[in-house]
């Protein structure tokens, strides 16, 4: 059984409906367990920035699928949830769900990094993950979500917002752990 963590990303639309339609067609996936949920995050565009504000969070699921068809199918749920991929590589989008980490592989393939190649990069990325896999070691850093972000400096995380918290049942039942 494989361990992956994908993030969630949405700025059009409804995006709390898209990243909780996302979380059920992940868990209606046969070869696919969600085990542990983030919050979810409003956080300022990156890169693009004349957009909406995302809704971002983190999943940690077990697959028997391999990466590649991890991606195939997380890339047909994002069609699925009116997904359109323009030039724009940081645009707009209704849905965006890409894996951070599969296992503690390293592997470079046209279509597949990871560890996801900008993560350590990203707030609204190691903010999440912080809080479902603090001690989750990324391959390449050889250094734990939590060592990664503890090192960023004063004002890394500017922009990143609690939206909702993780366990804050209501309508969203699937944003429980």
């Amino acid at each position: 059984m494989n361990t992956a963590y994908v993030a969630l990303g949405s700025n059009i639309g409804d995006r709390t409906g898209y990243l909780q339609k996302a979380l059920r067609e992940m868990s209606q996936e046969q070869t696919i367990e969600l085990f542990s949920i983030s919050s979810i995050y409003e956080t300022e565009p990156v890169g693009l920035e004349a957009q909406p504000y995302f809704l971002n969070m983190a999943v940690a699921l077990k697959t028997n699928d391999s990466a590649d068809f991890l991606l195939a199918k997380l890339q047909s749920i994002e069609l699925r949830l009116d997904r359109v991929r323009n030039k724009e590589q940081n645009g707009p989008r209704t849905m965006d769900l890409d894996i951070l980490l599969f296992n503690d592989e390293n592997m470079e393939k046209n279509r597949l990094c990871i560890p996801h190649p900008r993560m350590h990069e990203r707030a609204f990325v190691l903010v999440p993950m912080s809080e479902i896999a603090p001690h989750q070691v990324v391959p390449t850093y050889n250094q734990t979500i939590k060592h990664i972000l503890d090192s960023k400096p004063e004002g890394f995380r500017k922009g990143v917002r609690v939206w909702k918290r993780q366990g804050q049942a209501e309508e969203f039942g699937l944003f429980e752990n």
